[in-house]
């Protein structure tokens, strides 16, 4: 075991990485589509944390009850889904309010001068 993924590393990169930070940009994108707050994202992976953390037990056997891999299993999905929110926050506010804001990179917008 190391410390970040069980058994296997190409079961960690597909399942948490691909689809569950899959799952979870596109989760961060609609939040911010919406106009969620900025605390919404991280109540929202709790459970898709817990369903991903199930699917690890049920498809390949993994520990269900490790609070560590459960622990980063959620950091990956949080850092995945805020990276969505971000972008998608970014872009909105550059192209809704153009006379008051312009890009400053792709996760951030400035006051427009």
């Amino acid at each position: 075991m190391s410390l970040f993924v069980e058994d296997n590393l190409w079961i960690f990169m597909i399942m948490t990485v691909f689809f569950g930070g899959g799952a979870a940009f596109l989760a961060g994108r609609g939040l911010a589509m919406k106009w969620r707050p900025v605390w919404m994202p991280l109540l929202s992976m709790v459970p898709l944390t817990l369903a991903l953390r199930f699917l690890h037990f049920a498809l390949f056997d993994a520990d269900l009850t490790s609070l560590h891999y459960l622990i980063t299993d959620f950091i990956v999905l949080l850092a995945a889904c805020f990276l969505g929110y971000r972008l998608t926050l970014a872009s909105k506010m550059v192209r809704q309010y153009p006379w008051l804001y312009e890009a400053a990179g792709p996760l951030s917008w400035r006051n427009r001068s």
